[in-house]
């Protein structure tokens, strides 16, 4: 379940983090699939870059990586299509879910019967991303540099923002300059333990309902478990006190 630390932090917590593996590898081979369509070569390719960079944060079998770029080169080409859908969980929260699939029809009952069990509905298109901006983050854990240091690397090399929770620095980029400040930060720093193109929401609503935020995990969770989603993006913080009563 991709998305911003805070968003990733809860999932992790709530999730086996072997059977959480298996997932990202599963979602990072399907981004090589459909990156590798604009060439084999990452140096003029720059979504193929970013799925390599990410590929090698998690420590991706180079095997695994191979045998899609071959694949490629031999003329070979996945029926993955993109689809974006967006709704609204328990308690008006807004979601952004990502999908790679190559049947629209399966995923889109499975991505609707996921959100009415639990209380929330799809939207049209539109309806939700607005309170979301499109850009590039970049993330390291607290250890690698002081505060100071980290902002002034990250403006040097062209970032917009440093945020930062008690874990991890988040530096956010502009969706064009992704890949450039990407590149210069792995030089500097080593690389990231993620960087992607995410939607990062402009205000979060707290939760501090416990049956509400329940219902707001189990769907996410729902969500994870869907074969062809590939990102899961939401604008909530639920209070800790309520999410250490949670059990999923």
């Amino acid at each position: 379940m991709a998305g911003h630390s805070k968003f990733k932090n809860i999932m992790h917590r709530k999730g086996a983090q072997d059977a959480r593996r298996a997932k990202k590898f599963a979602r990072l081979t399907k981004e090589l699939q459909v990156a590798v369509r604009g060439g084999p070569d990452p140096s003029s390719n720059p979504r193929l870059r970013s799925a390599l960079s990410a590929c090698r944060a998690v420590n991706m079998p180079k095997d695994n990586i191979e045998r899609v770029i071959k694949k490629a080169e031999d003329g070979e080409s996945s029926n993955l299509e993109e689809v974006r859908y967006e709704g609204y969980a328990s308690g008006g929260v807004a979601l952004i879910v990502d999908a790679l699939t190559d049947n629209r029809n399966r995923t889109a009952a499975e991505v609707r019967s996921s959100f009415a069990k639990y209380g929330g509905n799809l939207a049209e298109t539109g309806s939700v991303s607005f309170m979301f901006n499109n850009v590039g983050q970049i993330v390291y854990q607290k250890n690698i540099k002081s505060d100071d240091e980290i902002f002034d690397i990250a403006i040097e090399v062209g970032a917009d923002d440093v945020k930062s929770d008690h874990t991890n620095y988040e530096i956010i980029t502009s969706v064009n300059e992704f890949n450039n400040v990407r590149e210069k930060l792995e030089s500097l720093l080593g690389i990231p333990d993620q960087a992607e193109l995410i939607w990062y929401p402009e205000n979060y609503i707290q939760i501090d309902d416990e049956k509400k935020a329940t219902s707001i995990l189990k769907l996410l969770d729902t969500l994870d478990n869907c074969e062809d989603v590939q990102s899961v993006y939401g604008n909530f913080e639920i209070k800790e006190e309520i999410l250490e009563k949670i059990d999923l």
